[in-house]
């Protein structure tokens, strides 16, 4: 990424507080999903299945799995389209 001529530092940390807000919900649902589903709530979410697997099973082997790959895709769209507000640009 290169940083155009015509950003003001204040808008670059504008950028920055904004990247790291998005960062920051996006490790907390990682978090919940993750540590929460897979072990804190396990008993709760066992009370139901998928597939025949209790949930907080299936949660702890592939629903954090599965939503890891659906936050880093949120991510990537989030970025660009914070990129694009701020004027950044991929060198080519």
């Amino acid at each position: 990424m290169k940083q155009p001529d015509h950003i003001s530092s204040k808008d670059h940390a504008k950028y920055w507080r904004s990247n790291l807000n998005i960062l920051s919900v996006i490790l907390a649902v990682w978090f919940l999903v993750s540590f929460g589903c897979a072990i804190l709530f396990k008993d709760f979410l066992d009370q139901f299945s998928i597939g025949g697997a209790p949930l907080g099973f299936w949660m702890a082997q592939q629903g954090s799995i599965i939503c890891f790959v659906v936050l880093l895709i949120f991510y990537s769209f989030l970025m660009n389209k914070l990129d694009e507000k701020y004027d950044f640009v991929e060198e080519e």
